[in-house]
């Protein structure tokens, strides 16, 4: 099963018992902490090591960025250190970010804030100005910049806690709202086939027994079934089996040849899984189509739901019986 994953982003020497605290939690919570001191980056050998980090950001969920009174190592890209760099790419990216900042130190900053320009300050908490310059930036951001102060390594995870929980709730009701918007799309459909009829009706045509045909067409039980099995979020039509062979061809669904059927007369249809983990299997009744190739006009209540299904099969899924080894 697939985890989120938990990018931590900060100096380590100076943090180092705070990024281990931070990795037990991650790990406590059934998240993949990504450190990089614990091997989770891997490094390659045509690159500068910092370029690695910033790619398996690319690969995070989350990213949490903390902030002490160390600058840390600089980069080769501009005025700020790695740990800064691993914070700007996140948020070019559009990842969730926390950022969390050493209480002294975020105290401290108010007070480098008001002092601007006058020269001759020594600061207490951190070894660069530079820390404050940066933290200035990220509180200027437009949005996808909380910060939170800390003292110790509970506070981090007690706020973090208090977070993914909010954002796990906020997913369960965007999942509601998703339904919701489904429906209301094919009560959309609905009312726009009954528009189209409605006006077909209170008006004379000559080719009536057409139009009623064109109306069914557009409303087919079968473009609302493979729209939901396939997660397609746009208006579906074909009027042949080589239509939705060209329309499945796209979307990288290959056919099966027909010896291979699992029934007789069910057309199939495979998609591999990325990692060559299993495939996709959809199976559509080949009753739907007349002998040319049509498809066959049918109501909702004429259309039978067991004519398609879509099933995940896994590599490892199906495993032949012992009689059945040919040794």
């Amino acid at each position: 099963m697939a985890r989120p994953r938990v990018f931590v982003s900060s100096t380590f020497y100076d943090l180092r018992q705070i990024r281990t605290d931070l990795e037990r939690f991650i790990r406590d919570v059934g998240f993949d902490p990504v450190l990089n001191e614990r091997g989770t980056i891997p490094y390659g050998s045509d690159q500068k090591i910092e370029e690695y980090a910033y790619k398996e950001i690319e690969n995070a969920d989350i990213v949490v960025s903390i902030v002490g009174g160390r600058f840390g190592s600089q980069s080769q890209h501009g005025p700020y250190s790695i740990s800064q760099n691993e914070l700007k790419r996140a948020v070019a990216l559009g990842k969730q970010v926390f950022v969390f900042i050493e209480s002294s130190v975020f105290t401290e900053y108010r007070t480098w804030a008001n002092n601007k320009g006058v020269e001759g300050i020594n600061f207490s908490f951190v070894d660069d100005p530079r820390v404050y310059e940066f933290i200035e930036e990220v509180e200027a951001l437009p949005n996808n910049n909380p910060m939170a102060a800390f003292e110790s390594a509970q506070d981090i995870t007690r706020y973090l806690r208090e977070q993914w929980a909010g954002l796990f709730q906020r997913f369960l009701a965007q999942q509601l709202l998703t339904k919701q918007a489904t429906l209301l799309e094919d009560l959309q459909a609905t009312a726009q086939t009954l528009d189209r009829l409605v006006t077909f009706l209170t008006q004379e045509r000559d080719s009536r027994d057409e139009a009623i045909q064109s109306i069914l067409l557009l409303s087919h039980p079968a473009f609302q079934q493979l729209r939901k099995l396939l997660n397609v979020r746009y208006r579906l039509v074909f009027t042949t089996r080589a239509e939705l062979d060209t329309w499945l061809k796209a979307r990288s669904y290959e056919p099966v040849p027909t010896d291979a059927w699992d029934e007789e007369g069910v057309i199939e249809w495979t998609h591999d899984m990325s990692g060559g983990d299993g495939y996709d299997l959809l199976k559509v009744d080949g009753r739907i189509f007349d002998e040319a190739g049509k498809l066959r006009i049918y109501t909702s209540d004429e259309w039978d739901p067991r004519w398609m299904s879509h099933e995940r099969r896994t590599a490892n899924q199906f495993v032949p019986a012992d009689d059945d080894i040919p040794f």
